[in-house]
């Protein structure tokens, strides 16, 4: 058997030639941006996603920063749990909005509806602004049985709630796919991603207006037209290439297989876990889960790195965790909620392990990990 690994990049040779015809005709066409490849993968994914609008964009952290300016943030503040990647929390910043943390529960690895009730408790303070919103992460593609209650509490307090689903291609809770559960969506395209377009990101929004300037903000503030030298809007230079989108039409075609892939050999893993008493993030309250990380919590003294160790000896290679550094304890965002206590995240940031689980993964190595991973932890 062959050494299991993070990352696999899912692509067949049939698909490699089905790209490399797409890019000679953008090539020959000499349409490299915000062309008929771009429409065609932004409606697609409208489609999957149940969204009126999808909007595609450079990376993840631009589709971010550009739903937060439409929210008008600027001088407010966004909550945001610690426990996620740097972007969620960079993105409020280069909006003009202010950062409050949020702590996690282990059991789903994101807030809870309490903690968001605790957190508007606390009035603004001189160095922030009052609440606008919440950014909900969807740490390794696993979505809160809580989720759609906070939405819905949220809403009442007039506060919106935006998915990062930079993670979550695919998952689905009460009958609604990620990215239509709230008041927009930020998904990624990362290389180590569900699905990739090399690099890439895309918004989606149930909302006109949003669609309309969010078109703008990827294309130097140009409303209503691709070219020409007319800017209503302070926007950047966000747009994702059309040989990206062509790829990402291809991964999105054979996204459901991937996703079942992934959850069969999630289902073998976490059968020799819970088999063993060993806990772990389960996506079983969920229509679908994107699988895109399994969180395996580390038992009281087992460490990281000797674990690591034990699973590499049987040629099981960890991937990035979810993530080990939470935000608060970054030495870019220092200051921010100074002096506050995370304990939940102190906790588990670097004491649990995503083992490897792609689109990739067999059957066999499926099972292997699973008795690898008992292995090394009751060991």
């Amino acid at each position: 058997m062959q050494p299991v690994k993070p990352f696999f990049f899912d692509v067949s040779d049939p698909e490699i030639d089905e790209f490399l015809e797409g890019a000679r005709a953008i090539m020959k066409s000499g349409a490299l941006i915000l062309g008929s490849f771009t429409e065609q993968f932004e409606q697609q994914f409208a489609d999957y996603v149940g969204t009126k609008h999808a909007i595609a964009v450079n990376s993840g952290t631009s589709a971010l920063e550009i739903l937060l300016r439409m929210k008008n943030v600027e001088g407010k503040t966004v909550l945001v749990p610690t426990n996620t990647n740097f972007a969620t929390a960079a993105a409020v910043l280069r909006a003009g909005g202010f950062v409050r943390y949020l702590d996690m529960d282990p059991k789903t690895f994101a807030p809870t509806l309490d903690m968001v009730r605790k957190a508007l408790e606390n009035p603004a303070t001189a160095s922030d602004g009052p609440v606008a919103g919440v950014i909900w992460v969807h740490i390794g593609g696993v979505i809160s049985g809580e989720f759609p209650s906070v939405v819905d509490y949220c809403r009442g307090k007039g506060l919106f709630v935006m998915e990062d689903s930079a993670h979550a291609h695919g998952s689905a809770i009460g009958g609604v796919r990620s990215g239509n559960l709230a008041d927009g969506a930020a998904f990624s395209f990362f290389p180590t991603k569900v699905m990739t377009t090399f690099e890439g990101g895309m918004i989606t929004t149930n909302d006109d207006d949003e669609d309309y300037l969010a078109r703008s903000f990827r294309n130097q503030g140009k409303r209503g037209m691709a070219f020409g030298g007319i800017h209503h809007d302070l926007g950047n230079s966000n747009r994702i290439t059309e040989i990206s989108a062509v790829l990402g039409l291809i991964q999105l075609r054979k996204l459901p297989e991937m996703v079942a892939t992934r959850q069969r050999g999630y289902e073998a893993i976490t059968s020799a876990l819970g088999s063993a008493g060993i806990e772990y993030v389960s996506t079983g309250h969920m229509d679908a889960a994107s699988q895109y990380k399994l969180i395996v919590l580390l038992p009281e003294g087992a460490s990281a790195e000797d674990v690591k160790k034990a699973l590499a000896a049987e040629d099981v290679f960890l991937g990035g965790a979810v993530y080990e550094i939470p935000c608060h304890q970054q030495p870019v965002f220092e200051g921010i909620c100074a002096g506050v206590s995370y304990p939940e995240a102190e906790r588990w940031c670097p004491n649990h392990i995503c083992p490897p689980l792609t689109s990739g993964t067999t059957e066999e190595q499926a099972v292997h990990v699973g008795g690898a991973l008992v292995r090394a932890l009751r060991n």
